[in-house]
């Protein structure tokens, strides 16, 4: 492992660490790609691959926001599902299957993946 990996882009942490092909700051939480810096995270609004995603009323998402459900959506295995007005923090945006482009941890029912059309940046 080398000794001089950069600092976070997220948060300018100094401890970062490689983890495959990814570098981690723990700080934070931000991965980044090695071949990425610091000039890359502009245009990309935190967006794999420059696309941007939007939520239900047009704001921008990045990596790392917090966001409120707009909708009550139904989930497997549960009675009750996730409510409209629950928070969602930390979420990290990814090419997702089906249109579900946020992956996040929900309080009470672990991580998951939503759509971007049914939540709200707060």
């Amino acid at each position: 492992m080398s000794d001089n990996l950069p600092p976070c882009p997220a948060c300018s942490g100094a401890y970062t660490y490689e983890m495959g092909a990814l570098l981690v700051c723990p700080e934070c939480g931000h991965e980044w790609s090695a071949s990425e810096g610091p000039a890359s995270e502009g245009p990309a609004d935190g967006a794999s691959g420059g696309k941007v995603i939007r939520d239900a009323v047009g704001n921008v998402l990045a990596d790392g926001d917090t966001v409120t459900v707009v909708k009550t959506l139904k989930v497997k295995g549960s009675p009750s599902g996730i409510k409209a007005g629950t928070k969602v923090r930390n979420i990290r945006l990814v090419d997702g299957v089906d249109g579900h482009d946020i992956d996040c941890k929900v309080d009470g029912f672990g991580a998951m993946q939503l759509k971007s059309s049914v939540v709200k940046k707060v």
